[in-house]
């Protein structure tokens, strides 16, 4: 019998099951209640608003400014863009621009000339300020900088 399954089941069987199933299903999602999911993310909304106000309590306590609704977008983290580096910083971006120092396995290795006191900390002084990538390469801020330097000394 072509009509038939292997297991024995005909095709009248089968797409009966089918249909039985896709209407459990339909019922399912009919059941589902929007409203409620609507007010679980609204009750989410108002925890996540709350734990944000409380921390913003807790860091005016601990003497942080405490942003203000009315204060306009949120400035981005980290050092200002027209930071002027250090005399070992500015040392640094340039020998790391020529390639007289590199950036291998995490720290700064010299190829020429004397290197610096603390390489470790110097090489974090540059990432924290945004000059130099992981893999060492001077980023556009790490240019403005390095040229920002130059001009002074």
């Amino acid at each position: 019998m072509p009509d038939d399954d292997p297991d024995g089941r005909s095709f009248e069987d089968v797409a009966r099951a089918l249909a039985d199933e896709v209407n459990r299903a339909v019922e399912r999602l009919s059941a589902i209640d929007l409203d409620d999911i609507a007010r679980a993310a609204n009750e989410e909304a108002d925890r996540a608003r709350l734990w944000i106000e409380d921390l913003a309590r807790s860091l005016t306590h601990i003497g942080a400014p405490a942003p203000s609704p009315g204060d306009g977008p949120a400035r981005p983290a980290g050092p200002h863009p027209l930071a002027m580096p250090s005399s070992e910083q500015g040392v640094a971006l340039a020998a790391l621009e020529s390639g007289r120092w590199r950036i291998e396995s995490g720290t700064l290795t010299v190829h020429d000339g004397p290197g610096p006191s603390d390489p470790l900390g110097l090489l974090r002084e540059l990432r924290v300020s945004d000059w130099v990538t992981a893999d060492g390469e001077l980023t556009l801020t790490g240019r403005k900088a390095l040229a920002r330097w130059s001009e002074q000394a």
